[in-house]
């Protein structure tokens, strides 16, 4: 069908609840939707297509027909829609891999034995503890046991090995025994390992009771020797829980689910808690997002998927933002549990604090997989957020004017691309237009300057030719208003605030036409904006002092008979400094563009205080 024939049977749909299929030529299914008005839902995707987001844009080109199933209520068919796309896994939905097996923790059977993370358990004689569902818990247990009770994470072999090397760093910063150095018994080593297993075992709670049971028996049988190394493993212990608690004390049980999105990728990060413990961390890559994704439809339709694959339901889901008909989601998770869940949107406080780790997850996960950092890209998030823009702007412009008491103006514009700085886009202006101090005037002639070039060359990717995500000024609220009507003139609908400063010079807040944001509480932002607002004042007040130097060293050329302005400027183009000028004989002065032989003679005279003509004819 075209576009007519597939808006024309979609007009025709009931207005009930139902799910719709979408299918290719082929009869394949594309993507499953729900919706509380089939008929207004489904039209909605073959009128006009200026408010899609690119990936819908992309589904709709491919698709050929549709079927749809009437359901008798909204919740029938989520459900029903939830069923679907598990069991076809349509393209243009989100497709979560569900990676989630049973792990193990491996103890070899040899007399050194070794504790290690395996995904499968083998037939070779080991012992195996679990299965453990989360492989996030199971690698920490290990990692956390072989620190305490100091046994090797190395790959070396016990005994081939002992004695053949000096002991890792491991060893000197008291994180392992150095079995390979012979510095422990076989006896000891083993007595180790069985204190891990009875940690992995028990937990931590039941091992601190047994070992300081065991501390107290040594003590009193004056095994003092025992008793210190009891302590110094109850310790550890204790330390390790410690910082695993301090995380969320507050929080018992409970998901914080959070998405950060950078170019046409996203990443969902999911944080478990249990007990006020963190337990498991999982993320997902979602290669195809789109340019300007639907947030809120994103995390409805994430959590459909992810839920669907768990069975082990929180009564509390944090979420870093709103998601897409949230009463019936919960709905959905409660009968799933067999209980209430809520879904929630923390503003403070430890539920705060986690979904702010989850998204810092999240911005890690993403991060890496395009070489970048982490922190970069939580800025850029938060910063988003903040100014409430749409997405995370990836392409950021900067300007600020510099003159000294209204001469010598110029501005400097920089480019930070990721949350990095792009010095191949920066560009430096001098202004034109007038004369004097008018930095409202000046802010307004430099973009006026930089949109002019876009237009010349829309779209062209690099430079002037690709349009920014945020423009900041380095200004407050008149700065802001003179360049917003040069964003109407030219029709560009462009994010922009100004960057204003206390009396130290130091950010303080962030402002529009209409009122200040404060930005001191949101770290990462605060971070990123203070440091764009250094990077562009310091490239403007640099180009302003070479600016500045030039016509001063300009001036003292002009003082010479024969060398007015162009010619001034034309030495200082060829020599750089004046002390290279000084240097240069007359020979060298004359092959400077505009530099005649009574020209340079003049020059030399001047620096040299000589009779340059009686010198010169001498020495022909």
């Amino acid at each position: 069908m075209d576009m007519i024939q597939l808006r024309d049977k979609a007009m025709r749909l009931p207005l009930s609840p139902g799910v719709y299929i979408m299918k290719n030529k082929r009869e394949e299914i594309i993507y499953i939707g729900k919706a509380k008005a089939l008929k207004n839902r489904v039209s909605q995707y073959f009128g006009s297509d200026k408010n899609h987001p690119e990936k819908v844009r992309r589904m709709v080109e491919n698709v050929d027909h549709f079927d749809y199933i009437i359901c008798k209520s909204e919740f029938e068919a989520l459900v029903l829609e939830c069923s679907l796309i598990k069991q076809h896994k349509p393209k243009y939905n989100i497709l979560l891999k569900d990676d989630k097996g049973y792990c193990y923790i491996r103890i070899s059977d040899d007399k050194w034995r070794r504790i290690s993370f395996e995904m499968q358990q083998k037939n070779d004689g080991a012992k195996y503890l679990g299965p453990y569902m989360s492989a996030w818990y199971a690698k920490n247990a290990v990692d956390e046991a072989l620190k305490i009770f100091g046994l090797p994470s190395c790959s070396k072999v016990f005994p081939r090995d002992i004695g053949k090397g000096r002991p890792c760093l491991n060893y000197h910063i008291r994180q392992c025994s150095a079995p390979c150095s012979g510095r422990i018994s076989l006896e000891d080593y083993n007595e180790r390992v069985d204190s891990a297993i009875s940690f992995l075992k028990s937990g931590d709670a039941d091992c601190i009771r047994i070992m300081t049971e065991k501390m107290n028996e040594a003590a009193e049988n004056l095994e003092f020797e025992l008793a210190a190394k009891l302590r110094d493993r109850i310790g550890a212990i204790k330390r390790i829980t410690e910082k695993q608690n301090v995380v969320a004390a507050n929080v018992k049980e409970q998901d914080a689910v959070a998405v950060v999105t950078e170019g046409e990728e996203a990443c969902f990060a999911v944080i478990r808690f249990r007990d006020g413990r963190l337990y498991d961390k999982e993320d997902f890559l979602i290669r195809d997002a789109g340019e300007n994704p639907d947030l809120p439809a994103m995390r409805s339709e994430f959590l459909q998927q992810y839920y669907s694959m768990r069975d082990n339901i929180p009564p509390v889901i944090a979420l870093d933002g709103e998601a897409e008909d949230e009463e019936l989601l919960s709905q959905w998770l409660g009968e799933k549990r067999g209980k209430t869940v809520r879904i929630s949107h923390p503003q403070r406080g430890d539920n705060l604090r986690i979904v702010e780790m989850s998204r810092d997850n999240a911005a890690e996960r993403l991060a890496q997989s395009h070489g970048h950092l982490g922190h970069e890209l939580t800025a850029l998030d938060e910063l988003a957020k903040l100014l409430g823009l749409p997405k995370a702007p990836e392409y950021i412009e900067s300007y600020d004017i510099s003159h000294h008491a209204g001469s010598d103006n110029v501005a400097g514009m920089v480019v930070f691309r990721s949350g990095r700085p792009y010095k191949k886009a920066y560009r430096r202006f001098r202004i034109k237009s007038f004369s004097g101090q008018d930095d409202y005037g000046s802010m307004r002639e430099v973009l006026t300057r930089r949109f002019e070039e876009y237009m010349r060359s829309p779209e062209s990717g690099s430079g002037f030719g690709q349009l920014p995500d945020l423009i900041l000024l380095d200004g407050g609220r008149g700065q802001v208003s003179a360049v917003r009507s040069v964003l109407e003139k030219f029709g560009l609908d462009i994010p922009l605030f100004g960057m204003v400063k206390d009396n130290h010079h130091r950010t303080r807040a962030i402002t529009d036409e209409g009122k200040e944001i404060a930005i001191q509480s949101k770290r990462s932002a605060f971070t990123l904006v203070s440091k764009i607002q250094d990077e562009v004042h310091r490239f403007a007040i640099g180009y302003h002092r070479s600016r500045h130097s030039k016509r001063s060293f300009s001036s003292s050329l002009t003082e010479i008979e024969g060398i007015g302005e162009t010619r001034a400027k034309a030495l200082l183009s060829a020599f750089r400094t004046i002390s290279r000028i000084k240097q240069a004989d007359i020979e060298e002065l004359m092959q400077v563009k505009g530099i005649n032989r009574p020209a340079a003679e003049a020059v030399y005279s001047y620096f040299h205080g000589e009779n340059v003509n009686v010198e010169y004819k001498a020495d022909e």
